[in-house]
């Protein structure tokens, strides 16, 4: 495949900005209407990616981990919401049941990995063991080691099929995090997202960090590395996430056909003359 340089994508943040960034230091907020700007761009460019994968036939795997509030449903939204949901596949996977539980680890995952022109999108993974699983107590320590040495080998093998995986963490800081977590008691759009699980996990910071740390180092490797996003700002790792998707898939703007409309023929064919009552929808607003 001859590749093409992608067309750029003006970035959502300058040079000092991410010099910034790269500090720790905090940023100006991005404004919405600079956000929508930015974003809409994304969206043309990940319309030309879901047409380059489908005409390639190319097989993308994208997870995204992180704590509890560090934005991975609503970077997931924005990385989906303007394009196909057959090809941008989002799964979550809830709890195990019992026959999952009795299959070998990994096993329920390997039947959503993608096929051919299909970018299928993890709302947490089979990471699930070396993070939550192993904070809860849901699974042994024995159980988790396992995981850790052998996933690199997995993720080996997925890459050689020709699958093209990325891995995200969405970092937050824990005053962020409390705030977000909060707002959802108060917000009724957002209650659903406080499970029993996040409460829990609450107070258990540190365990999460520890854990963090020796999952990307025993699966931080060169066919599979993780990607570090700041998830302080909403709006920026929304588009900082998405830019760096279309820079790791690699994709062509093929050439569109021209839509032409024809003419309608409306009332000349046929005229209704039903005397059917309709149930119409109360217009309240």
């Amino acid at each position: 495949m001859t590749k093409k340089k992608q067309k750029s994508v003006s970035r959502t943040a300058s040079h000092s900005e991410e010099t910034a960034a790269a500090d720790g230091a905090p940023l100006e907020e991005l404004s919405n209407k600079a956000y929508l700007k930015e974003l809409r761009k994304l969206h043309v460019e990940l319309v030309k990616l879901q047409r380059w994968v489908v005409h390639q036939g190319l097989k993308v795997c994208i997870v995204f981990e992180g704590r509890d509030g560090a934005g991975k449903g609503g970077t997931i939204k924005a990385l989906t919401e303007r394009v196909s949901p057959r090809i941008f596949r989002v799964v979550a996977l809830p709890a195990p049941n019992d026959r999952e539980r009795s299959q070998m680890y990994l096993q329920r995952y390997l039947a959503h990995f993608p096929a051919a022109g299909e970018i299928v999108i993890f709302d947490r993974s089979w990471y699930n063991r070396a993070g939550v699983e192993r904070v809860m107590g849901f699974c042994t320590e024995e159980q988790a080691q396992r995981f850790l040495d052998q996933t690199p080998v997995f993720e080996k093998s997925m890459v050689e099929s020709g699958i093209i995986l990325l891995k995200y963490w969405l970092e937050v800081s824990p005053e962020e995090q409390e705030r977000r977590l909060r707002d959802r008691v108060d917000d009724g759009r957002k209650t659903w997202k406080l499970s029993p699980m996040d409460i829990r996990s609450f107070t258990m910071w540190d365990e999460y960090t520890r854990v963090r740390d020796e999952m990307f180092a025993a699966t931080d490797t060169p066919w599979a590395p993780w990607f570090v996003a700041r998830s302080e700002d909403k709006r920026r790792v929304r588009l900082n996430v998405l830019q760096h998707v279309l820079e790791h898939v690699p994709y062509e703007d093929l050439p569109v056909p021209r839509v032409r409309f024809p003419k309608r023929k409306i009332g000349k064919t046929y005229k209704s003359a039903s005397t059917h009552t309709y149930n119409y929808v109360p217009e309240r607003f």
